[in-house]
Parts: structure tokens; sequence; C-alpha cells
């Protein structure tokens, strides 16, 4: 397996709408240890989607243990996804988020503090599983992509909303 390139915006690629995967097969499966490579690999990432290292799948992979935030809070700790769907958003929350893909910025974004997510995980199962605090919202911003979304989307304001990363 490997760790890929992530492409940073405006790569047209991160706006594209992902496809399900149709078959959960050896190419899949390589595809979810890539994601996993590529999020270890960075050291400082919670999560990575297909779209970010150009694979249009819908597959995502979301880690909040070892990071300040996760370690404080229940969470689930390696998620490997595939085709994976909200069921239930429960509360909302605005949070500061990064991205891998946007390097540059961070920005304040709405999200919903408890979620309900169904997926196929890395042993070909069905898997519904309850999320809530840092994981829930990491799994939304890494599900964003497979839909063609940036966190920069979802920023309310670019004039208020968003900020320069400290250097």
């Amino acid at each position: 397996m490997a760790v890929k390139d992530v492409l940073i915006y405006p790569d047209p690629l991160l706006k594209e709408v992902c496809e399900p995967i149709k078959v959960f097969d050896e190419s899949a499966g390589q595809l979810l240890q890539d994601l996993v490579d590529t999020m270890v690999d960075a050291g400082h990432s919670v999560g990575v989607a297909a779209p970010q290292i150009g694979d249009l799948r819908r597959a995502v992979v979301v880690d909040v243990s070892t990071s300040k935030l996760g370690k404080k809070q229940k969470n689930h700790g390696l998620i490997c996804m595939v085709n994976p769907e909200i069921l239930e958003r429960e509360g909302n929350t605005v949070v500061r988020e990064g991205c891998m893909s946007v390097p540059e910025y961070t920005g304040n974004v709405s999200r919903a503090e408890r979620i309900v997510v169904q997926f196929i995980n890395r042993e070909g199962q069905h898997q519904v599983i309850r999320s809530e605090d840092f994981e829930a919202i990491a799994i939304q911003h890494e599900l964003d992509h497979l839909d063609g979304k940036l966190f920069l989307d979802r920023v309310s304001s670019l004039k208020t909303d968003l900020f320069r990363r400290k250097k």
C-alpha cells in the first residue's frame, strides 16, 4: 500500500461527487489502506477522503484517538468507511476546522454534535455507529469531501469566519 499525495484546493477533483463502490474487492481494500497510510504519514491528520488522493470512490478513514481533542472524548479509534451515509443528526455546534487540502486556512463551520452513520467496514461488513463530539465532526468533514464539498463551502462568512493559519 502507499502514502499518496494530497490534492490541494483548487484542484477540480476536490469538487467532484464520488461514485459508490459497488463491489467490495481487493481494490476497495487497497484504497482504504492507502487512505490510512496517507493519514498516518501526515502526522496531524484525523481523517482523509478518497477524492483528496485523487480517487473518486466513496471511501474515507477517520481516527481521532491520537489527537488532543479525541483523547479526551469517547471515540471508535480507526474507522474505515466505504459508502458512508449519515442516518441521523442531533444538536448543532460551531467549530474551527482545517483540512489537508486547504493547508493555508481554517474556518468556523456549523456541524451536528451527534450523528449515526452507516457504512461498509474494512472487513466488507455493513456497520452502523453512533458518534459524537470531535469524532462526529471529523466524520462529517470527511463525508463532505465525497460530495465535492470543502469546509470553505460551509463557512458562513469568508470575511469573518475564515482565518489564515499561523506558520
